[in-house]
């Protein structure tokens, strides 16, 4: 007789992804099910996948950096491919006050000039003279993180049921977490999209080692590298649900960012835009909620890397009753 619990997942982004593989090390019965048949069919696939809680600081409650602290741990204890450098928080000199703003906002920083700045990154020489390096952040690349984390669900005896699978019978699990975003508002009445806009670069003239943070009164814009010479620019922060295609406004903004950050991403190619809608409560804060053997993580906003460690060990707790050793 099977004595681990039974427990069904549904929904493969982050916050499902990262439930799966802390129950399952929990010692729990784990099936995957996404209704779009693939790991990352959401606001996920979209996501800039920085691990940054003193950079969030800055617009986000203080619940969030002391929630996230321990993500990158989490993070780099999971998927190999964690890369650990810091964030780089830049303006350009028109907004150069930006920087004591932000610096006032946040903490556990070091102020660098422009020397500090070339030595950080070496393509950005003589281009800013001033800014803010937060050494103990870091990022993943959410494609490769999500199937990481797939991986090591299947390996720890979890089962997926992706690819056109039917919808399982739920009446035959202990438990029912739900992390389906938006899908899941017939039963969350309060959740709303937040529409986020990011683009894909190629830029071979350009190397970053991590993610650099361009301030603006009005949008921010950060830039993160990946493998391949590939570069994340994001994201957008509308108060929308509309699924339309990037608008031009936000197209310029984001290449002009970029184009700010290094004339080099002007013969950058456009590999790819991506619109994805981020599941929100009205105070922008992830949170699990019960009803019944139903649990729901959603709610996620823009910190879905950061506070899923956080919010997948909390689900973890109710249905084992009692915290990680």
């Amino acid at each position: 007789m099977n004595s681990k619990p039974r427990i069904l997942v549904k929904g493969a982004g982050v916050a499902g992804m990262t439930a799966c593989v802390a129950l399952a090390e929990r010692g729990g019965d784990v099936t995957l099910y996404d209704q779009a048949g693939r790991v990352g069919a959401g606001a996920s696939w979209f996501a800039g996948g920085m691990l940054a809680p003193w950079c969030e600081a800055e617009s986000a409650p203080a619940e969030v950096t002391a929630q996230s602290i321990g993500a990158v741990d989490w993070w780099a204890r999971h998927v190999p491919q964690v890369t650990r450098q810091g964030s780089l928080v830049l303006a350009p000199a028109r907004d150069v006050g930006e920087i004591a703003r932000f610096a006032r906002r946040t903490s556990e920083y070091t102020q660098v000039n422009g020397a500090d700045i070339a030595a950080l990154e070496p393509d950005l020489d003589g281009r800013f003279q001033k800014g803010l390096f937060f050494g103990q952040e870091g990022h993943v690349d959410p494609r490769v993180a999500l199937h990481a984390l797939f991986d090591r669900l299947l390996a720890l005896g979890g089962h997926a049921l992706l690819a056109g699978a039917p919808a399982p019978d739920e009446a035959a699990f202990d438990w029912v977490v739900d992390c389906t975003g938006l899908v899941a508002r017939d039963r969350l009445d309060t959740l709303r999209g937040v529409r986020g806009e990011m683009l894909l670069l190629r830029c071979r003239d350009v190397t970053l080692h991590r993610p650099v943070r361009m301030l603006h009164p009005r949008i921010p814009v950060y830039i993160v590298p990946r493998a391949d010479h590939l570069f994340m620019v994001g994201a957008t922060m509308v108060e929308s649900e509309d699924t339309g295609g990037m608008t031009v406004r936000s197209m310029l903004e984001l290449l002009n960012a970029a184009y700010t950050l290094h004339p080099g991403f002007a013969e950058a190619e456009i590999i790819e835009t991506g619109i994805g809608l981020r599941p929100s409560y009205p105070d922008n804060m992830p949170r699990v909620t019960q009803d019944g053997k139903y649990l729901f993580i959603n709610g996620m906003y823009r910190h879905g890397f950061l506070l899923s460690p956080a919010r997948a060990e909390e689900a973890a707790d109710r249905i084992f009753g009692h915290a990680a050793a």
